[in-house]
């Protein structure tokens, strides 16, 4: 039953009536990762995706446990809420400069909240300081066209440099890049969880959020970019479907960019975002424009599809499964000789990045705009 197979009988079966909504019903589907590997590989096209989410949007609507209910309060509570992420970072950031981590740490409460403690774990050993990413960055040279970045919830706070980097790199490739500060949360956190009415909500504020005189709205976190190209399956809207057709990964408007770059001599190996590679289906973008920077050594990594367990806030509400897809991806890691590990969601950097560090790795987990950043020549244009 934890098949994809396996779960769509169940969902049928609930759906015509045969099977109860039970607690062991409920198990199986939260234990899925909502990964999609599964549409990949199936011959005949089922959209499981859509599928788990509408099902999961059941399970929602006939009520969750009390503690399961508190959990997501916490989670859906702060993470789509960019404002009120970046004042609970403001505080962890007080937390640790002023030691009261180490004493939660040696009292060992948080083994006794595991999915409390997962989320801690997911923290960076040092937190980014504060970066005001600019609402408009002009064109170098000749305007190819206009395009809008979504600047996200995590990705805005934890890896605002990759939003900076991604405008720069934009406007050195002739894009004009707009990043509205009143766009919000695009609502892929709560779609996963079948939250679909916040989803809904959420991805008609955003459409009204961004502008409509762009050529491509442009992502740099993956599961945000799918939820973005799906907007016209949820949404029974003409502008949420012009936006769903005008939705890009960063990777698929830079792969063929002219830059001028400069040798970056390291060796590194890409990790597909499951949203990436089997939600949007973007597989060669990233890793040719990784190819375009000299001297990079990109190595390939066996089972690079397969999940990190990352998967939004599965980590946390599933650590224990979570940390042994974990151990599947840092042993295919290692093999590789890598220095440097390179994935376009921040979900995935977080996660891996905290397997490394508690394996003691010597390992640099980047989105791949980073490094594109590392090696361009600057001054150049």
């Amino acid at each position: 039953m934890d098949s994809p197979r396996g779960r769509v009988y169940l969902m049928r079966a609930v759906a015509e009536g045969r099977l109860e909504m039970t607690e062991t019903y409920t198990h199986h589907l939260d234990l899925c990762l909502g990964c999609r590997a599964c549409e990949t590989a199936c011959p005949a096209g089922v959209p499981f995706g859509s599928l788990l989410e509408t099902a999961r949007a059941d399970i929602e609507r006939a009520g969750r446990p009390l503690r399961r209910r508190l959990i997501d309060a916490l989670l859906f509570g702060l993470f789509p809420h960019p404002g009120r992420l970046g004042i609970v970072l403001g505080l962890l950031r007080r937390y640790r400069r002023w030691g009261l981590q180490r004493l939660v740490q040696r009292t060992g409460v948080l083994r006794r909240l595991p999915r409390l403690a997962a989320l801690e774990s997911l923290l960076p050993q040092t937190l980014p300081p504060e970066l005001d990413v600019p609402d408009f960055v002009r064109a170098r040279g000749t305007s190819r066209g206009r395009v809008a970045l979504l600047t996200g919830c995590v990705q805005r706070h934890l890896f605002a440099d990759v939003n900076r980097d991604t405008m720069r790199l934009l406007a050195a490739a002739g894009w004009d890049v707009v990043a509205p500060r009143t766009q919000g949360c695009c609502g892929a956190l709560d779609l996963h969880a079948g939250r679909v009415d916040a989803f809904r909500a959420r991805a008609s504020a955003l459409t009204a959020a961004l502008p409509s005189d762009v050529e491509y709205v442009v992502i740099n976190a993956a599961g945000c970019g799918a939820a973005l190209r799906e907007y016209d399956h949820w949404l029974d809207d003409e502008a949420a479907r012009r936006l769903a057709a005008r939705t890009r990964d960063v990777s698929e408007l830079l792969a063929e960019a002219e830059l001028p770059l400069n040798a970056l001599p390291v060796t590194v190996t890409y990790h597909d975002p499951c949203h990436l590679a089997h939600g949007q289906r973007v597989r060669t973008a990233p890793r040719a424009m990784l190819a375009r920077i000299p001297a990079l050594r990109l190595v390939p990594l066996v089972d690079s599809e397969l999940c990190c367990g990352s998967a939004g806030v599965y980590n946390v509400l599933e650590p224990e499964m979570a940390d042994r897809l974990l151990a599947q991806k840092l042993a295919r890691i290692t093999e590789t000789g890598a220095t440097i590990v390179a994935t376009g969601n921040p979900g995935c950097v977080l996660q891996i990045a905290r397997g490394a560090r508690e394996r003691g790795l010597d390992l640099e987990v980047v989105h791949p705009v980073t490094l594109l950043a590392r090696a361009m020549r600057w001054e150049a244009r």
